[in-house]
């Protein structure tokens, strides 16, 4: 029986990643690429990243093994209608053809462009944290912090792609300035980076997301003020968007969301400060039900699951 693998592709902010997913969302061992991005990157230097995954990835395609489709999820914003990205931690790229460029690469199949959040989703939806509930927000807080949307069953994507840019909502009793104008943003409060400056400006002196775990777990007060302030924020933003959308599952990956389980209590808690409304406290906030595979397995469902992706 013929093989059936959609391309995923994951575009962020220090890296790019390629796959080979089969229908069942499962990625084919050994068909996994990364190539690094950055803000220090050009255009250029960006580019050739992305054409090295999809040929190292092109190479591990099984003999007679069917390709029907790539999925590309990216970092935002995006311009969903031109396949444009400006991923605002890759400053070379603003309004950049990354859909042109995927399709010159792999002209014999259909190519997808969603923003990086709606692939998180999609993907805690189908084989992650978020199956048997058709409102589900999927988040990812590491470098930044991304979200996406499946409500009733089908992402929502909005006008231009953006729909679900939980990072860029801004929450009160915070003051951070944030590079996209915002002053607030719970990206320039609670992502991984973020959060270690905020400690290192307060006398911690560490310098990375998995020593401040480790400050945390050795008791370390300026480390647990860090991470109860980021947890704070992130449930703020939470609760926000359940009381406009109505969520029943909010499910976060991403390597900062893994630096203490208190960080979810943490949420959890700010969510429960809207005790008057239950359609609120109630939505769950759970940990990823996925491996470090989910950016690319929710690429994967934008072919896999086209039937949902709006």
């Amino acid at each position: 029986m013929t093989q059936n693998f959609a391309i995923a592709i994951d575009l962020g902010g220090t890296k790019v990643e390629a796959a080979l997913v089969d229908p069942a969302g499962r990625v084919l061992p050994g068909s996994r690429f990364r190539a690094p991005t950055g803000p220090e990157r050009s255009s250029d230097q960006l580019a050739v990243s992305v054409d090295e995954v999809i040929g190292s990835v092109l190479g591990a395609v099984p003999p007679g093994a069917s390709l029907i489709g790539a999925g590309v999820g990216s970092a935002g914003p995006i311009n969903e209608a031109e396949g444009r990205v400006s991923p605002l931690n890759l400053p070379a790229w603003r309004e950049y053809p990354l859909r042109d460029q995927i399709v010159a690469a792999l002209p014999d199949i259909p190519v997808t462009l969603r923003m990086d959040g709606i692939c998180i989703a999609l993907a805690e939806h189908w084989v992650g944290a978020g199956r048997g509930y058709d409102n589900v927000m999927g988040m990812i807080i590491s470098t930044g912090i991304g979200g996406g949307l499946v409500l009733h069953g089908n992402t929502v994507s909005g006008p231009t792609g953006n729909a679900g840019h939980i990072g860029h909502i801004e929450v009160a009793g915070f003051d951070d300035p944030c590079p996209c104008g915002g002053i607030g943003c719970v990206e320039a409060i609670a992502s991984g980076p973020h959060t270690v400056a905020w400690a290192r400006r307060h006398g911690w002196t560490g310098n990375t997301g998995e020593e401040l775990g480790a400050s945390y777990r050795a008791g370390d007060p300026v480390a647990a003020a860090a991470i109860e302030r980021s947890g704070r924020a992130i449930g703020q933003a939470i609760a926000s968007a359940t009381a406009l959308v109505d969520l029943e599952v909010v499910a976060i990956g991403g390597g900062f969301s893994q630096v203490t389980p208190d960080l979810f209590d943490h949420m959890r808690t700010a969510v429960a400060r809207r005790r008057q409304f239950a359609f609120v406290t109630k939505v769950k906030i759970v940990p990823s039900g996925l491996s470090s595979d989910g950016p690319l397995v929710g690429a994967a469902a934008l072919v896999h699951r086209a039937q949902l992706v709006a």
